[in-house]
């Protein structure tokens, strides 16, 4: 794991505990240099949640764009 991928492990951790409250969950996949794109895994009761795009792009990538430049979207995959 990178550098960068650790300080996105740090910004998930701060998140799961509020996905965890409603029965879901995130997991980081991989992070791409080249377009700054971090891919993630919702889990439990977050796969298949209408709100869960929301959660994504609003509180996700959002904190993650915060506390890393380098980051530039959040994509999940199934």
């Amino acid at each position: 794991m990178n550098e960068i991928e650790q300080q996105i492990e740090r910004v998930l951790e701060q998140v799961r505990p509020a996905l965890r409250m409603d029965g879901g969950g995130i997991e980081l996949v991989k992070f791409d240099a080249s377009t700054g794109a971090v891919h993630v895994r919702m889990k439990g009761a977050c796969v298949g949640c209408p709100m869960s795009e929301i959660t994504l792009k609003m509180g996700i990538e959002a904190a993650l764009h915060d506390a890393i430049p380098e980051v530039k979207e959040v994509i999940a995959i199934d």
